[in-house]
Order: C-alpha cells, then structure tokens, then sequence
C-alpha cells in the first residue's frame, strides 16, 4: 500500500521557520475561500487545486505537480487531503498531509522568544492560521500573560513547562475578531483577569475582572521588570497599551507594524477615529523611538522578521506609517474613515458578546467562529 508523511501543525511551523522551499497545494473546493485565508509565507509555493481535479485524476492538475519534493497537502478539516495524499501516493509523489487541516492550522499557537536577558524574558505566541499575537512576560519564576487567546491550556502548560506561576492576566482591549482566553486562564490559574472598564460596560458586558485603568503598573518577578499601563483609546475606548521594562511596547491594536487598529468595530466609527488621532499626537508622540513595538495582531506574513518575531521600534513605523507622524486632524479621520469600510472580521459581534460574558458557546462553534483572517487593522498602505 502506497504511504505518505502525516505533519502537525507545529512540524509546519517549524519548516515554515527555515529557508527550505515548501511546495503546498490547498484542496478545497471553494476558491472564494481559498483565497480569502490560506497558508502563506515567504518560502511556500502554493497552489490551489480543488480536491476533484486530482481524485478525477485530471491530467492538467497533474501536470503542475513536481515528482522531486515533498508535496504538502491541505484540506478544510483533514478529511480529502488523506484521500488526496494517498492518491498522490499512489502515483508516486511524495505527500505530505497537514493533519487536522486550516481548522488545526488555525488553533496553533507558535512560541518565538522575542528577548531575553538575565532578569526578562518575553515570549510571543503566533496564531500563525489567524495573524493573532499574544505574549508572556517572564521573570524571576513569575509569568504575565497580554492578550491570550481562546486556548488558555496553551499558557498553563507552557506555564508548567518552564516551572513558572501565572501573577497577572491582561487583555488590551475586548477583542472583536477572536475569543479571549483570559476570562479562562483567570478560572484554571487563580490569577486576576485585567480588562478595561469602560469595554466592557461600552457592551454592557457581565464577565469578572479588575479594572485595568485603575491600576498605574503591575509587576512581575524581579521588581524592576515594571509595567506601565498606558490608556491609548481608539479601535476601543478602552484599549490600553503597556510599557515592559521602559523598553517594550506592547501595543495591543493601536499600533501595528503595518498601520493602526481600525476605530469602528464597535458601531462608533468618528467618534473613536478622534480618539485614535489623541492617542496618536498626545500618548504616542513622547515615545521613544528605540521602544521595540510588539503588536496584537499582523495583516501578512511580510511582517514577520527574521528572527520570526512580529515587531519593530517605535522609529521604524514613524518612518514607515505616515498616519504616526504630524497630520492635521481632518486629513487623519478621512483617511481612518475611509478604511474604515473595508471587510469587517467575520462573526465580530458574536465574538464580542462573547467576551464581555453576554453569549456561550462551545468549542466547536468557537471554532467555527473564529475561522478565517483577523481583520482589525487601518493599513497605512492603503488608508
């Protein structure tokens, strides 16, 4: 019987972490989804050849196939890309199925350490299927953890794994295109839920957490590693940005390598367009231009760097977003209004009751929610 290799999400990951040339082909037979959300990175050739094409062994679909690399093979769920892989299989290529699928692909979390030395250590977690960031701020055997997502035992095991106690859980803002993990992760660790008041009462909202705004730092392990809360409304009117060590900005999504986060999700659009241009001249404009940017979210692969972190100093976006730089008020609202009415992240009003404990689900339907790119971005390429 024909075999082919079975890769997990993680095993991808990690090829899509090298130089290598990954030669990946996506299965499903929608191209309006195909194209919408499918696996990219700077070293994947990709294709996209419905499923029938091959099982009907069509001989133009074959033709494009290469007999000398491993061909990846992805599929919704996991199901037809087995009985592609063995196919191809059959027919001498060498296959390679994603097991689980863009559904698996979607809820793996990727941890990169994005610095350490002797007193900090910080680590990003990349929702690579969704552009979704989150972090661990680690010190002294204590750990905090900024914008979790859904997935809370992925903490509390990387937590056990490295012998760390979870002190604080902080979400930047009530999140519009993904579940938050940390209404979870408060529950399984014990550790306080930090959120802003006013996101959570903008959606009147009943969930259990400490005001992030009332508190002016939090702290973890050593005492010098300090976190100060900084208030930066305008994709919400709580969204809240913290400052690790005088040295790291961790900006949620006010600020991202690409642009700024989108003030509309929440029905309000010139209202809070206002408030991100007052966030961008008054709380963003004394920051220092060495402070190392580490975002929430990112739009496209591009936007991670060498070293597989999504970031960059403070200098480099003013050099880069124009929007971050001197403009007059009226220029910027028309231009964050007018991005403003692209594609909104799918199912965001659900996923935002969700957050603020007004709507259960379970976790296939979570799943399914959350399926597809994260759009909370105003890029400042296309504003």
């Amino acid at each position: 019987m024909a075999e082919w290799m079975r890769l997990q999400p993680a095993e991808l990951a990690q090829k899509l972490g090298t130089d290598e040339p990954v030669f990946l082909i996506d299965v499903r037979s929608n191209p309006k989804d195909v194209q919408d959300w499918h696996i990219e990175h700077r070293n994947v050739e990709f294709r996209h050849f419905p499923a029938a094409l091959l099982l009907e062994e069509a001989p133009e679909a074959y033709a494009e196939l290469p007999k000398d690399r491993e061909i990846h093979v992805v599929c919704a769920k996991g199901l037809t890309s087995t009985e592609v892989a063995r196919r191809l299989a059959e027919r001498g290529y060498r296959a390679v199925e994603l097991v689980g699928g863009m559904e698996a692909w979607s809820q793996y979390y990727h941890p990169v350490t994005a610095y350490e030395d002797e007193k900090l250590k910080i680590v990003q977690f990349n929702r690579l299927g969704k552009g979704c960031l989150s972090y661990a701020i680690i010190s002294k055997g204590e750990m905090m953890v900024v914008d979790p997502l859904r997935r809370a035992d992925v903490y509390d095991d990387f937590a056990r794994e490295h012998g760390l106690t979870i002190r604080h859980i902080v979400d930047t803002h009530i999140h519009a295109d993904h579940i938050s993990g940390g209404q979870a992760l408060s529950r399984l660790t014990g550790a306080p839920y930090y959120v802003s008041s006013h996101d959570v009462f903008t959606h009147q909202g009943g969930i259990s957490f400490e005001p992030l705004e009332q508190y002016q730092t939090l702290r973890v392990g050593d005492v010098e590693v300090e976190v100060v809360i900084i208030p930066t409304p305008g994709h919400t009117p709580g969204s809240t940005s913290l400052l690790v060590d005088r040295r790291f900005f961790l900006s949620g999504d006010t600020v991202f390598v690409s642009g700024l986060g989108r003030p509309d999700l929440g029905g309000m659009v010139e209202a809070w367009a206002k408030d991100l241009y007052e966030t961008v001249v008054t709380k963003l404009k004394d920051l220092p231009d060495e402070l190392l940017v580490l975002p929430a979210h990112y739009s496209h692969y591009s936007e991670i760097n060498d070293r597989g972190i999504v970031g960059a100093t403070l200098g480099e976006l003013r050099r880069a977003n124009d929007l971050l730089r001197e403009m007059d008020r009226e220029t910027f609202l028309a231009r964050v209004e007018a991005a403003a009415s692209t594609v909104k992240p799918p199912n965001y009003e659900k996923i935002i009751a969700i957050n603020v404990g007004k709507l259960a689900v379970d976790d296939q339907e979570a799943i399914e929610l959350e399926i597809g790119p994260n759009r909370c971005a105003v890029h400042h390429a296309t504003a």
